[in-house]
């Protein structure tokens, strides 16, 4: 599964717009309070790129984990969610 397929399964399920954000897939505007997020990652441990799965809260992000691999990352997303 990629980022598309996890927004569309997001959506299919009724999870509502504003609860998640999926960078340059489904990005809500106005931008939500809080909200849970998957991001693309990189530098540092990550060099190459990675995932993280995370809540965004008192306008800060709080990583809860990190994937080196988009479908985990994903599936880690829809868990959390439905």
């Amino acid at each position: 599964m990629d980022v598309r397929e996890a927004e569309a399964a997001l959506r299919a399920a009724g999870v509502a717009d504003g609860y998640y954000w999926i960078d340059g897939v489904h990005e809500p505007s106005p931008t939500p309070p809080d909200f849970v997020y998957l991001r693309r990652v990189g530098g540092g441990e990550w060099e190459g790129g990675g995932w993280e799965v995370g809540t965004y809260e008192r306008g800060a992000h709080q990583p809860l984990a990190r994937y080196g691999d988009e479908a985990v990352a994903c599936a880690d997303l829809l868990r959390r969610l439905t």
